[in-house]
């Protein structure tokens, strides 16, 4: 980090468009300095990484918190040494009880401070509790125009109830606790698999399997042929299909998953065109 000369400090979940406008005032080798508050749920655990090409470096809240502004600049500049420009959103705060703003930044730093005004989305500003909001009523197209990305879980595989493929439709189910998960549905997705590099058009739903066991599920059954899951996949929502339902018969849920399956079919196929 001896040579990096410009850093953008935020939360950073989701990674944004909004955030995206702090990154773009970053030299070539600036670097996203992440303040981690264990709370991080759209992306947690690393998964910031995907959406950008700058190294990320993370600070833990807790291990900051207890600063001062003049400790808090003097850990990144320990950190940043040959540090000239900082940037940040129009509402970072910092240090102890966060009582620090962005004009104390100016204060305390010497060199440059870039504050990037608020980002908006037709007329809305873009922050990561309205994406966290948008999910949990099922707007998954909302959420994906504020995120600039698809929304994307990821999971290890784990065993289902064993009736999809037996009575209903082959699906791929995975345990994606760490993520924020959208409204309980039927879902238009992409899903890869494992580590392949082609994202499968898919159905998923997420919820409780209120027609069969009750039980919690994430599960995506892949439309473009039998695929092998081995250890873990990802599932990208494209858009919201229907609510979760409880239906009187497998057959009628057979059925419904059919339709479904038919929906997600021509949905795909008008953003293919």
């Amino acid at each position: 980090m001896d040579q990096i000369k410009s850093i953008a400090i935020g939360g950073f979940d989701g990674m944004h468009i909004g955030h995206q406008e702090l990154f773009r005032q970053l030299d070539e080798n600036g670097v996203i300095v992440v303040i981690e508050t264990g709370y991080a749920n759209l992306t947690p655990d690393g998964f910031r990484k995907r959406y950008t090409d700058h190294t990320i470096e993370y600070l833990n809240l807790e291990d900051i918190r207890h600063l001062d502004g003049k400790g808090f600049i003097q850990l990144l500049q320990e950190k940043f040494p040959k540090l000239k420009k900082i940037v940040v959103g129009y509402d970072f705060h910092f240090g102890k009880d966060r009582k620090y703003s962005f004009d104390d930044l100016r204060n305390l730093f010497d060199g440059e401070v870039v504050v990037v005004d608020e980002v908006k989305h037709n007329n809305d500003s873009v922050h990561s509790h309205k994406i966290r909001h948008k999910l949990s009523i099922g707007d998954i197209k909302g959420a994906n125009e504020f995120l600039g990305h698809n929304y994307t879980v990821f999971g290890k595989k784990e065993q289902g109830q064993g009736l999809g493929s037996r009575e209903l439709v082959a699906t791929i189910n995975i345990n994606a606790r760490e993520f924020l998960m959208p409204k309980e549905g039927v879902y238009v997705t992409l899903t890869r698999i494992d580590k392949e590099e082609h994202l499968h058009p898919s159905v998923s739903f997420v919820g409780h399997r209120v027609t069969t066991d009750g039980s919690y599920a994430v599960e995506s059954h892949i439309l473009d042929g039998k695929v092998i899951c081995e250890e873990s996949a990802e599932i990208s929502f494209v858009s919201f299909l229907r609510d979760n339902e409880k239906f009187a018969t497998l057959e009628a849920l057979k059925v419904q998953i059919q339709k479904d399956i038919a929906q997600a079919n021509k949905a795909l196929q008008r953003l293919a065109l």
